[in-house]
């Protein structure tokens, strides 16, 4: 079926490509992506340069930006353009359809796929998104923008700058800026359809989009307007590779029991079709049932010392989590200009972008469940041999569908603005409404108490019956209660499992007023040039609710339920959770801030002895919080340039990150987890608990930036861009889990008590849960360098170009008292959702047009090998701990059609991963309880394989 949507797909692009001659020869316009600047008005073109709002020119700017126009990025990946924009190497750590799927907890957040953009991997909530400068409101309580929100067909270019700018766009631009520049004065049609597959015939994505623009009342006002559809059908297992061998770490990191990494991972205590353990003299214990009813004995694959119950080979089960989410998206987009006098231009926009994602998780696992010696569906042989009334069981339960998540987000965004000119001024006004809507539907939740009802089963007549739906008090309530058979691998009847399943909805709302005002320009001049200012003003207000059909505060009522039920202890709130997948309920949350800022930027020689010009620049900013009090930041740059050729630049700031509405006040949830108890050893599935903490205060960050730009005279079109940059963040906002190993060993080695509160356990010693809670504790560390190499010309009279860019990064240091640092350059996998930081990133792209009509294009990305983990104290296995270098190279070639009048139309094919690279297998400490799940491979790394993408474009 996926093959027949996608061979669909490509005929209408043919279909498409047949008729665009004749569409094309009914106009004559010229291409208005390359007549847009100048034709556009002073009042209505609102350039914007990141990183300034005094400076209008990208090569004079006093911070690195790297600038990518979005053909480029069409043309070397032609999918989402926010997945194609995460090929730069300053990108690290951002989440997309690939990332590991997850719904609930911190990291999910409802949709642990949505598009996060991360600079440097420092957290995608201390880098700001912009549209045209103005900042993209937030999807989520945690301040994340999904970056899909973005229109890209009438997106003209992006602007990424990797450097502290709170003092010029506002709080929480502590490792920089995306910029996402509209084409505003965009006239004419462009439209695009494409369909792609992978080498395995799954994945399949069907794309299309139309944007239109033009003039309106005789020139005075403009319009645009774009739609695009996308589906994209993912890849639902992640058995569906043949390289991927259920990679986990197993061991406890210690010289005794040293980590090392093992394929072909199994839970021996986790087997398909259940498994027996009794006590005494019980000759079935350790028996499973390979086949319904029937018990066999199991068989052992390799142990290894430090973990219990996984194993390589034998006869355990193992899960098979989602490689890549399904996606379906609509997105729509309009703006209205409208010159209302010569010097005074009024702008309407508005966006929907309405996306949907599926994603499987855990299948159903049964640990340790109590049953009856006498349960209805177990063979009196077997019960004979049990002497005890009751015995444990432990299975993996395969045959209802896995758990699935299916987030659904109705972004919906709304500017009205004006912008204008007053005496030498450029002056701006606008007002933004962003409002969320994030539903996450749950499928195959488990309901605690109808599983508890389920799995008690007694005879009635020779008829398996649940022992509640016998007992006078319980019998209304589970009267409609299907026993449960759990022996065998089939055994389980579809109306039983679905009556311990149940359909839980999450609904999350998030909304956003911003206020924006500033004015810029030149007051005077100095012997140097103009002097430029500008001052700015904004006031935002973020508001948060929820509801949820599954919280952590429902527990189950165990009247009559005699095994795997515990009744909620009012004291200590211990108890059976109803729903193993919950969300919590929120009442209406807010925040507010008010911020005011200048900035001056003033040239000191030119065309000097020493320069050919020399200017510094400075930024201050006033903020405001409701909740957590006031801050300023501050950025001074200089900007010197040597000669013709060469030129320096370099800055210093102060930047500033709230917590969100999430660390202050999200409401307690709750994720059962499996982790082991370093104290005693033992692992327990045990509920992790997520609670805020409202006496957080802002982190402050400091940046440092030096660079050089170097553009030789004698080679015209080539140019070279080096940056060094140092990051420090104070008082990082730090989410701290209780069953991470560092945080675990600060308490039971260094008795630290802000740790030992993290870990809640009973009388008896045992840990009942784990806390999760975010602190204003760490100090992060980091610096690096960025560079990027550039050459624009022609080889046999056609256009070439090349570009290089390169991220060196070797450290991202988490300090925490009594713990030892943590370093999370170059390093594949961390706690927190922290993703692969490679210490070396590298992006070539080259570009020939062949003919004047064919045109290939090339790109080749790499990354160096890395380390596993970041924690230092931790031991690994002689040749153990690494994960191998990866790199993928992707080939577009594109074919421009005859066309009449000024049209251009053009069919591409592009490969990704041409030469099927498949990423090296790896994964990390802690996932030893999950083979299958979490991991197995580097975010970064392409687990798709070879990818084909067929389409056409035509703009008129």
């Amino acid at each position: 079926m996926k093959k027949i949507q996608i061979m669909s797909a490509l005929l209408c692009s043919a279909a498409f490509v047949v008729s665009a001659p004749a569409v094309l020869a009914q106009s004559a316009e010229p291409d208005a992506a390359d007549t847009a600047q100048s034709e556009a008005p002073d009042t209505a073109n609102e350039l914007v340069v990141t990183g300034s709002r005094t400076i209008t020119n990208g090569n004079t700017s006093p911070v690195p930006v790297t600038v990518v126009t979005t053909e480029t990025l069409t043309s070397v990946r032609p999918t989402s353009l926010t997945e194609s924009i995460q090929l730069l190497p300053v990108f690290s750590g951002s989440r997309s359809q690939t990332s590991n799927p997850s719904a609930t907890g911190g990291v999910g957040g409802g949709n642990g796929v949505a598009a996060q953009l991360n600079l440097r991997n420092i957290g995608a909530n201390r880098n700001l998104v912009l549209i045209d400068g103005r900042r993209v409101p937030p999807t989520s309580i945690s301040n994340i923008v999904d970056a899909d929100v973005i229109p890209q067909l009438l997106i003209e270019r992006v602007d990424t700058v990797t450097g502290g700018v709170s003092a010029v766009y506002g709080s929480d631009a502590v490792t920089g800026v995306v910029n996402f520049i509209t084409n505003k004065k965009f006239s004419g049609v462009r439209a695009y359809v494409q369909g792609g597959m992978s080498e395995y015939g799954d994945g399949g994505q069907m794309a299309a989009g139309v944007a239109v623009g033009g003039s309106l009342f005789e020139g005075r006002g403009h319009f645009t307007a774009s739609y695009e559809y996308r589906d994209d059908q993912g890849v639902d297992r992640r058995s569906a590779r043949d390289w991927y061998k259920r990679p986990v770490v197993v061991g406890s990191g210690t010289a005794a029991a040293p980590y090392r990494l093992i394929t072909d991972a199994t839970l021996a205590n986790l087997p398909f079709g259940g498994r027996i353990t009794c006590t005494g003299a019980c000759a079935i214990n350790g028996q499973y049932f390979a086949t319904d009813g029937v018990l066999s004995t199991f068989t052992n694959g390799t142990a290894y010392p430090g973990t219990a119950n996984t194993q390589v080979g034998g006869s355990g089960g193992y899960v098979d989590l989602t490689m890549k989410a399904e996606q379906r998206m609509h997105q729509l987009y309009g703006r209205f200009d409208f010159e209302v006098s010569d010097t005074v231009n009024l702008f309407v926009l508005g966006s929907g972008t309405f996306k949907r994602n599926s994603f499987y998780t855990d299948e159903v696992q049964l640990q340790s469940i109590t049953l009856s010696r006498t349960n209805g569906f177990l063979a009196p042989a077997y019960q004979a041999q049990i002497p005890t009334a009751t015995f444990t069981f432990n299975r993996m339960l395969t045959q209802p569908e896995r758990a699935n998540a299916v987030p659904e987000s109705q972004q919906l965004m709304f500017t009205v603005g004006l912008n204008g000119k007053v005496g030498g001024f450029d002056w701006n006004f606008a007002y933004t409404r962003g409002s969320s809507r994030l539903s996450t539907l749950l499928r195959n939740n488990v309901n605690n108490q109808k599983l508890s009802a389920a799995l008690d089963v007694v005879l009635v007549g020779g008829v398996p019956t649940c022992y509640a739906a016998t007992q006078a008090a319980t019998a209304a309530a589970y009267s409609n209660c299907q026993p449960l058979n759990l022996f065998g691998p089939t055994a389980s009847s579809i109306a039983a499992l679905d009556y311990i399943l149940d359909d839980t909805l999450y609904v999350a709302k998030t909304n956003q007023d911003d206020i924006i005002a500033d004015i810029a320009g030149s007051p005077f001049d100095t012997w140097a040039g103009p002097v430029t200012v500008a001052l700015s003003g904004e006031w935002r207000r973020q508001t948060f609710e929820s509801t949820s059909a599954a919280t952590p505060s429902m527990y189950a009522d165990c009247t009559n339920l005699r095994y795997n039920c515990t009744p909620r202890n009012v004291t200590t709130g211990a108890g059976t959770f109803l729903y193993r997948g919950t969300f919590p309920s929120s009442p209406q949350i807010d925040q507010s801030v008010w911020e005011v800022a200048g900035e001056v930027n003033v040239p000191l020689l030119k065309d000097s002895a020493i320069a050919r010009s020399l200017s510094v620049n400075g930024a201050v900013r006033y903020t405001k919080y409701d909740t957590v009090g006031d801050y300023w930041t501050w950025k001074a740059g200089l900007d010197w340039q040597l000669t013709d050729d060469l030129r320096f630049r370099g800055t210093l700031s102060r930047d500033i990150r709230a917590p969100t509405l999430n660390d202050l006040y999200a409401p307690t949830s709750v994720v059962i987890v499996n982790n082991q108890d370093l104290l005693t050893g033992a692992t327990n599935q045990v509920p992790s608990v997520n609670v805020p903490n409202p006496n957080l205060t802002a982190e402050i960050g400091k940046t440092m930036t030096v660079g050089a730009v170097y553009k030789p005279g004698f080679a015209p079109g080539l140019s070279f861009a080096v940056d060094y940059y140092d990051i420090q963040i104070d008082g990082a906002i730090t989410t701290v889990q209780g069953f991470q190993p560092n945080i675990q060993n600060g308490c039971n080695i260094n008795g630290v008590a802000l740790y030992c509160d993290l870990i809640v356990r009973n009388g008896a010693g045992v840990v009942t849960s784990w806390l999760v809670r975010p602190v204003n504790l760490a100090q992060i560390k980091t610096y690096g360098v960025d560079f990027e190499a550039n050459y624009a010309g022609s080889l046999f009279g056609q256009p070439f170009s090349l570009r290089g860019l390169a991220a060196y990064q070797p450290h991202i240091r988490y300090i925490q008292p009594s713990v030892p640092t943590i370093d999370q350059g170059g390093v594949a996998f961390g706690s927190a959702g922290l993703t692969a930081s490679p210490s070396v990133r590298l992006t070539a792209m080259a570009s020939y047009a062949v003919t004047d009509r064919l045109k290939v294009s090339g790109m080749y990305r790499w990354r160096n090998r890395m380390k596993l983990w970041g924690d230092p104290t931790v031991v690994w296995a002689p040749g153990e701990g690494t994960i191998a270098p990866f790199g993928q190279a992707s080939l577009n070639v594109a074919w421009e059609l005859p066309t009449a009048g000024n049209g251009k139309a053009e069919v591409f094919l592009n490969v990704q991963n041409l030469f099927d690279a498949a990423p090296p297998p790896a994964n990390s400490p802690g996932t030893a309880t999950s083979p299958g799940g979490f991991g197995g491979f580097a975010i970064t790394d392409d687990p798709i394989g070879r990818y084909w993408t067929a389409g056409v474009r035509v703009k008129f």
